[in-house]
């Protein structure tokens, strides 16, 4: 049999003096009130020497405080917080009572809920009811200043009842408009007719020397809006699927345009490089003939920056390996080291030198120029790319634009070519004529014949 000190341990109550006791009415009507509490010896332990005090004070010693979580919890208070107390006070009273909405203009009266308390004060929701102020004019201001004609006064006598009657609800008042009695009537027309005359009343009432805000409403553009909506709405599958692919072309004209100005730059750089080099170069052979011939012997030759790869210093303290001087940097990819590894293969070269400090910088040098030619036989095929498109691509304007064609073209070189005059290119850029011919030279076709021709060009490029 359950005892008195269990139910109010299920109940979570405080104990009394007697816990031996059955429980009593009196224990839970006033369970809420404070109680003194029994104040209880509970034993201290000292903090261990050695122990850090967060340590300490994960330990268990209270009776009343929880043990630490184990896992992190959401809320800062326990679950036996977190509980719905209820208390002993009387309810409010609520009544069935009737209620009338301020905004109808009928008197309904309905019925609802309510608190006893609030009984006869107003409907809370009414203050969410605004309504339009539409302005009233005179016969005398009508006559002066919004007279038009186009619009009789009863007309426009029908239109503001009907902005009153709707709060300015233009499709509404277009639906209900009398278009039997009156002209008949778009959207735009209540609309700009409606705007004009509030525009006019408020410039007309308004203080000397104030400048009222008009709203002025642009009937012109509302209808080219819509019929542009309506253009938009009634296209075809057809019409969709061609803007679609005109604007992928027009996507794929900007890539090119960003992919040429990016080569042309690139192009651009190399040549600085090259004349850079060729500078350092002379001004570093005339300073080798000032010298004279001892220190030469004891001065270490500097390695020239060249453009094509840059070689790290090897500065740094310790014993190095002077074969690591010839070592590529991972700056230059594995086409270029194929492609050195290839001509290098085909003049006879060692790919692997006696790495003397004069070989060193020579077999440096010489990778370096390999390199540069490379990238200028690149930048060359891309030139020589674009320039065939542009050819294709004039003769492509001639032919649409029913000119007359030029010279016809007798031999392959540059000199012989016809090209556009800055008044064409000009037109042509105004234009914005989308480039679709395609051109018979591509990119893959460039690479092959690159790939062919590489080492003979090299050749041609090492012969003192």
């Amino acid at each position: 049999m359950a005892t008195g000190a269990d139910v109010r341990d299920i109940l979570e109550l405080a104990g009394g003096d007697n816990d031996s006791g059955p429980i009593s009415k009196k224990d839970i009507i006033n369970s809420d009130k404070k109680k003194a509490k029994k104040v209880t010896e509970t034993l201290t332990f000292k903090r261990p020497e050695g122990m850090h005090r967060e340590v300490y004070a994960l330990l268990y010693s209270d009776k009343n405080r929880d043990a630490p979580p184990l896992l992190p919890s959401d809320t800062t208070q326990g679950y036996r917080t977190v509980k719905a107390k209820l208390g002993c006070k009387k309810v409010r009273p609520w009544k069935w009572m009737p209620f009338s909405n301020p905004a109808r203009k009928d008197g309904a009266i309905f019925h609802h809920w309510r608190r006893a308390a609030e009984e006869g004060k107003d409907y809370p929701f009414a203050r969410f009811n605004k309504t339009v102020q539409v302005p009233v004019y005179s016969e005398q201001e009508y006559q002066m200043y919004l007279h038009d004609d186009g619009w009789t006064k009863a007309e426009t006598d029908h239109l503001f009842d009907l902005c009153k009657r709707f709060d300015l609800r233009f499709i509404v008042i277009h639906d209900r408009y009398d278009h039997q009695q009156y002209r008949k009537r778009s959207v735009e027309d209540l609309k700009e007719r409606y705007y004009t005359i509030c525009g006019k009343l408020t410039k007309v009432r308004a203080g000397t020397g104030t400048e009222p805000k008009i709203y002025i409403f642009d009937a012109g553009h509302e209808r080219r809006r819509k019929e542009q909506l309506e253009r938009l709405f009634s296209r075809t599958p057809e019409q969709v699927a061609e803007e679609e692919y005109l604007i992928q072309e027009l996507r794929k004209i900007e890539t090119r345009k960003k992919e040429r100005e990016k080569k042309a730059q690139d192009l651009q750089k190399l040549i600085t490089a090259a004349d850079t080099t060729t500078e350092m170069r002379r001004a570093e052979r005339k300073a080798t003939k000032k010298k004279l011939p001892q220190k030469r012997e004891t001065e270490k030759p500097a390695v020239p920056e060249t453009a094509g790869i840059k070689f790290p210093d090897f500065k740094s303290a310790g014993v190095s390996l002077r074969s690591q001087r010839m070592k590529l940097p991972s700056s230059v990819g594995q086409k270029k080291i194929k492609a050195i590894e290839q001509i290098l293969t085909e003049q006879g070269v060692d790919l692997n030198p006696m790495p003397t400090e004069e070989i060193v910088q020579m077999f440096n040098e010489l990778r370096s120029d390999l390199v540069l030619v490379y990238e200028l036989k690149q930048a060359y095929s891309n030139c020589e790319y674009e320039q065939q498109m542009l050819r294709h691509r004039y003769d492509a304007l001639l032919k649409a634009g029913g000119a007359v064609t030029p010279q016809s073209e007798s031999s392959g070189a540059p000199d012989s070519q016809s090209w556009l005059g800055p008044d064409d290119i000009k037109t042509e850029a105004k234009e914005q004529i989308i480039d679709v011919v395609g051109a018979p030279l591509t990119p893959n076709s460039r690479k092959r014949r690159e790939s062919a021709s590489s080492s003979s060009s090299i050749k041609k490029v090492k012969k003192p």
